[in-house]
């Protein structure tokens, strides 16, 4: 079969290649994938630009859904043609104490698809039974490979976060994990929705309002300190979500955030920060991280998504397949597109 292999650090070491059929064991699954979402981070490797360890060559992909093919021996709960999606955490220790605490997501020694094994841009993929989901029947295929994101930004929003309803809130940040944290931000309450991005951003600001901003900040090169300044009584906003990642984002959330108020950072980025951490302090501001997702977020998260609740034809631009890869992977990193989908 043909898999989307990035096969080396250098910038743009990526490839379809020629890959072997998975072979399975008796607790795992032969998925067959249906649709493969783009994430960010594939792009990242495509570029280069990744800070974490990838074991190349590896086949990209770590959002995605499809059916079985065939169930080990072992596997129990999942049979031949369920429709399903899958969580990342492809190999994880038997003996980690995080994952019997069910923070298998913050285990160090975790591997997931698409960096760690071979992930879901190829017709099929080898998936441990425990991390499978049924997807509800109301749900489309290609919808549900957008699952893992929604995952990420429920788990920032609605379980690290405190938003109280009518509360302020702002994402920074208008990729398609900042949109997503828009969305579960505007689900749970919050009173005046803001997002911002830059110049770049302006075909994605325009989707975040789609998503339920109520304001987007950045595409006419505003002042945001100064616009949240001048916005209700001035003190700042309840809640700033750092979705972008570079230090000067959260620099802004510090200056944005009113006194007792709550930064959670879900964007990655490895710049030192290059600034004063004194307002943390003079503020009291609670400053929260939030990394992956665990099996209960995917179980209320695919409620929502087949309910509807979570609307996410805003953010799919373009559903291609496999062999159109490059010009999607190109047209997310330009932000001519906000979420492509593969389908090998």
């Amino acid at each position: 079969m043909v898999g989307l292999v990035n096969y080396a650090k250098e910038p743009y070491s990526v490839e379809l290649r020629e890959v072997p059929l998975p072979e399975i064991g008796e607790d795992d699954v032969l998925l067959k994938v249906h649709s493969a979402s783009i994430c960010g981070s594939d792009v990242h490797q495509y570029t280069g630009k990744h800070g974490w360890k990838v074991n190349y060559p590896v086949v990209l992909g770590h959002e995605f859904s499809g059916s079985v093919a065939k169930a080990g021996s072992r596997v129990t709960g999942f049979k031949e043609g369920d429709r399903v999606v899958s969580e990342t955490a492809a190999h994880l220790p038997p003996d980690s104490p995080l994952m019997r605490r069910g923070l298998y997501n913050l285990e160090p020694k975790r591997l997931g698809f698409g960096y760690g094994v071979n992930g879901a841009m190829a017709p099929f993929v080898k998936v441990p039974a425990r991390c499978l989901h049924h997807v509800p029947a109301a749900l489309p295929l290609e919808k549900a490979a957008l699952t893992e994101p929604c995952c990420v930004a429920c788990n920032a929003v609605c379980v690290h976060s405190h938003i109280r309803p009518g509360d302020t809130v702002a994402v920074i940040g208008p990729g398609p994990i900042g949109l997503l944290c828009a969305a579960m931000a505007k689900l749970s309450g919050a009173g005046h929705l803001i997002v911002i991005g830059t110049a770049a951003d302006a075909k994605r600001l325009a989707v975040a309002r789609q998503m339920g901003a109520d304001t987007t900040l950045g595409a006419q090169g505003e002042d945001v300190a100064e616009w949240v300044r001048s916005f209700g009584d001035g003190y700042g906003l309840d809640l700033v979500i750092d979705a972008a990642g570079v230090s000067a984002s959260l620099k802004l959330a510090l200056e944005v955030v009113r006194p007792a108020g709550h930064i959670t950072k879900v964007g990655w980025g490895p710049q030192p920060l290059g600034f004063s951490l004194d307002p943390l302090v003079q503020k009291a501001v609670t400053l929260q991280g939030s990394f992956s997702h665990n099996w209960p977020i995917w179980e209320k998260v695919l409620t929502l998504l087949a309910s509807g609740r979570i609307n996410l034809d805003p953010i799919i631009d373009r559903v291609a397949p496999l062999s159109e890869w490059r010009d999607a992977f190109d047209a997310m990193h330009s932000g001519a597109i906000v979420k492509g989908v593969l389908q090998p």
